[in-house]
């Protein structure tokens, strides 16, 4: 493994999406989000999809001069459709968008159909909170997971994510539907490491903490079994009829990768229409002090708030230098003509 420097980093992905096709703002744009994803340590949202995003690019199944359009305004919720456009673009349009909306109306949703992959779903809900908002957010996918109780993929993992803004750091939950990401797998495959807990189930139907035998099967574990899969399938169905979008299975059917013709929905809370700002951070900090004096379950161990060891992870990489697997690295140089 080797370090880079964020700027260093950012410049070469910014690079490689110009090549591809992006227009320099907007390439200037979607490499920072890479960027800054595996600067908090999520890399397999990062730098390690750079490659796919920009596979997809030349498969035509991204746009990259598309804008989002609006569709339908309700006054306090709208809906836009993404015409396949950078992902990323799409989703931080569509989050600034339902901020200015909650701003007048304490709050404001935006839906998105017709987009593609937002990357690191996190990414949305640490915009929104760094303007003081609250967030919720969700993406459906195409089918990559199976429904509890069956062997074959048939819904999608369709990531989560809250957020609420703290002066100390905010408190940001991004989450699969699965024990693990493909991503995460991906991540543990390439250190030769085995998961922390199982993750999935290998060709023999047997829980493994391996992550290969899970992404040949894709028999990924939901998230509390049986309620991670009722989840899925509810935020894949309550995204399309609040975006008029494709459903997982219609998304299947496009064939246009993953996330390729999803759908997103993007909502914004002003907590300071309702509360004081005395009030808010006394519930902050009371909650993270509660958390902290916990008593751990093993020695040594400690106790996290949601998003506090991306920012933990993000000092260190932005003082050594962000983790980079280097046969990745090395893909994007060449893809940045280095």
């Amino acid at each position: 493994m080797t370090r880079i420097a964020f700027d260093q980093m950012m410049d070469t992905v910014k690079k490689a999406f110009v090549l591809a096709g992006l227009p320099e703002a907007k390439a200037d744009v979607c490499a920072q989000v890479h960027t800054e994803s595996s600067r908090d340590g999520i890399y397999s949202h990062g730098l390690n999809r750079v490659e796919r995003f920009i596979d997809y690019i030349s498969k035509g199944w991204v746009d990259v001069n598309a804008e989002p359009t609006l569709v339908n305004n309700f006054g306090s919720f709208e809906i836009y459709n993404g015409n396949l456009g950078p992902g990323i673009l799409n989703a931080r349009f569509a989050m600034n968008r339902a901020t200015e909306i909650a701003e007048n109306n304490g709050l404001g949703m935006v839906s998105l159909n017709n987009t593609t992959h937002w990357m690191r779903g996190g990414s949305y809900g640490w915009q929104a909170a760094d303007k003081g908002y609250i967030a919720i957010c969700w993406t459906n996918t195409e089918s990559c997971m199976p429904a509890w109780g069956a062997k074959t993929i048939g819904i999608g993992n369709n990531p989560f994510v809250m957020a609420v803004p703290r002066k100390n750091g905010h408190l940001v939950l991004d989450m699969a539907m699965s024990q693990y990401s493909y991503g995460k797998l991906q991540v543990t495959r390439l250190k030769n490491e085995k998961l922390p807990f199982p993750g999935g189930f290998d060709k023999d139907g047997n829980l493994t903490d391996i992550p290969g035998p899970i992404e040949e099967t894709m028999r990924i574990l939901p998230t509390g079994y049986w309620k991670g899969s009722g989840f899925a399938i509810l935020l894949d169905v309550i995204s399309t009829l609040l975006s008029n979008g494709l459903a997982t299975c219609s998304i299947d059917k496009a064939g246009k990768g993953s996330c390729g013709s999803c759908n997103q929905v993007f909502i914004a809370i002003d907590p300071l229409k309702i509360n004081s700002q005395e009030f808010i951070d006394n519930v902050l900090e009371s909650t993270v002090q509660q958390l902290k004096s916990s008593v751990p379950a093993t020695e040594n161990g400690k106790i996290y708030y949601p998003g506090e060891q991306s920012l933990l992870t993000r000092k260190t990489n932005l003082e050594l230098g962000i983790s980079v697997d280097d046969g990745v690295w090395e893909r994007v140089k060449q893809l940045a003509g280095h």
